[in-house]
């Protein structure tokens, strides 16, 4: 009984590693829709919610509010992000 609950805790481990390994290192690997989710992933699309609150000012969250109209707003993840620069000649 002791061995075979040892087996199972050891097994559980190795898919939790195996799992974690994937969404962290390959998450080509993933379904399409987790991919939109995991910011590893090329095709990372998060969904925010442009709103306004009681005083009228603009919030963007992550979730959608309750009992208030609100629009989607698409972002581009790659958009801040700023190109390498090209290695120089001068550092012979």
């Amino acid at each position: 009984m002791k061995a075979t609950l040892r087996a199972l805790l050891i097994l559980l481990l190795l898919l939790g590693g195996a799992a974690a390994y994937v969404w962290y290192e390959a998450p080509q690997h993933l379904p399409a829709e987790w991919r939109k989710q995991n910011p590893q992933a090329k095709d990372y699309q998060p969904t925010l919610y442009r709103w306004k609150d009681e005083q009228g000012r603009t919030q963007i969250t992550d979730t959608p509010p309750e009992g208030r109209p609100y629009e989607t707003v698409a972002v581009d993840p790659h958009t801040n992000i700023v190109p390498p620069l090209a290695p120089s000649d001068q550092n012979d």
